[in-house]
């Protein structure tokens, strides 16, 4: 048995999310279901993080025990081979050792979440990013971040299904920047945790643009956080906007 590491690309748009779904389609689903075809064998892929329907990801980490006696650059063509046209892409593959666990290992996840700020229609980036009609104030948006930064408890921010056991979480960085990118000027919202919420950065950018927009001053997204309470939640983002950038492991 060998343990491979996969690092993955997906547009989530046609998935109900990473992991196994009762109710449709999956990442998880895909590429275990290629890797049956590759191997002839079953195989289940853990992952760095979990991701809601509609969310993307440009470098998730995961990993898979097969038993078939296979090179990684070998496995990770025939998966690809096998996941067209899914929406899916292994990018790199490597063996790891047995106590490598691409969820349990991972000491840092990062996100990012796009925001293209303009009226016109969004037609190239469409289903990838987060349309907001009238201005917004993205240094105000940033000062009002820095207060949810550091270690708090997050229940505002945290979605009524989620199933950690503790709200308390230590936010290492939420910037919010102008970013140019190939489809032109855009708001990038980044965080970096050891772990978030269910629904955790999605809340924290719904927010935030009501901060950028004037319907809450910055101070109002602090006494959120301090509320401790869902019901204080102004707005929370909706997921086309948002990307799991990065996991991070210790060397």
């Amino acid at each position: 048995m060998t343990r491979f590491a996969l690092t993955i690309e997906f547009d989530g748009s046609p998935f109900q999310g990473l992991q196994r779904q009762k109710h449709g389609p999956s990442v998880q689903q895909s590429i275990e279901e290629a890797i049956a075809r590759v191997c002839q064998e079953e195989a289940i892929l853990h992952s760095a993080g979990r991701t809601d329907s509609g969310v993307h990801a440009l470098a998730m980490r995961s990993h898979v025990d097969i038993e078939k006696d296979i090179a990684p650059f070998r496995l990770m063509e025939a998966i690809n081979a096998n996941l067209r046209p899914d929406p899916i892409a292994i990018t790199a593959c490597e063996v790891v050792s047995d106590d490598w666990h691409a969820r349990f290992s991972c000491i840092g996840r990062s996100y990012v979440y796009r925001i293209v700020n303009r009226r016109a229609p969004v037609t190239l980036a469409r289903d990838r990013v987060w349309q907001v009609g009238h201005d917004l104030d993205v240094d105000a948006m940033h000062r009002a971040a820095q207060a949810l930064t550091g270690r708090h408890d997050f229940t505002t921010f945290r979605s009524a299904h989620c199933q950690a056991h503790d709200p308390v979480k230590t936010l290492d960085r939420l910037d919010v920047e102008r970013a140019q990118t190939e489809y032109g000027e855009e708001i990038h919202v980044h965080a970096a945790a050891r772990s978030f919420l269910h629904h955790q950065v999605r809340s924290m950018v719904g927010c935030l643009k009501l901060v950028g927009a004037g319907t809450w001053t910055e101070n109002q997204l602090a006494e959120a956080l301090a509320a401790k309470d869902r019901c204080k939640l102004g707005l929370n983002a909706p997921p086309q906007g948002l990307y799991f950038v990065k996991a991070i492991y210790p060397e």
